[in-house]
């Protein structure tokens, strides 16, 4: 710790980075911004012409060896590929909750990082949910 700042807050500063911005792609945006603002519950902000963007719980990130198929084309760029996984303390109760609001999430697996499962969204996609078992690097407690 540095003059009293707390080392977490003190790494950020060290390297700039303030945040991370997601980009989700979906044949029906309107219904998953929807479904991220009244059935999750994420606060928003309206970026101009009802473009909302989600304030998310923190967030950690993974690297993981490509299987041939990375990227996604945006802005000129071709920009890595990635999966949303959102995490939780206690998923069977997460799920309950998600059944009783009408959201479809797969059967349950377990990996050797977790128990996970996924939630479709109204457009026919899906993002991951999962507890994890494994050391994170945010405290979700």
């Amino acid at each position: 710790m540095e003059a009293g700042i707390p080392a977490d807050k003190l790494a950020i500063m060290m390297t700039g980075i303030t945040g991370a911005h997601i980009l989700l792609y979906s044949d029906k945006p309107e219904a998953d911004r929807a479904f991220f603002r009244d059935i999750l519950g994420f606060r928003a902000v309206d970026a101009g012409e009802g473009w909302l963007i989600f304030a998310l719980p923190p967030a950690e990130a993974g690297i993981h060896p490509s299987d041939g198929i990375t990227g996604q084309l945006h802005g000129g760029r071709h920009l890595l590929g990635a999966v949303l996984y959102l995490m939780c303390d206690d998923l069977s109760a997460l799920i309950k909750s998600l059944q009783a609001k009408n959201v479809t999430c797969s059967p349950v697996e377990e990996a050797p990082w977790g128990i996970k499962t996924t939630i479709q969204l109204p457009s026919g996609g899906e993002i991951g949910l999962y507890q994890p078992t494994h050391p994170t690097a945010i405290d979700s407690k």
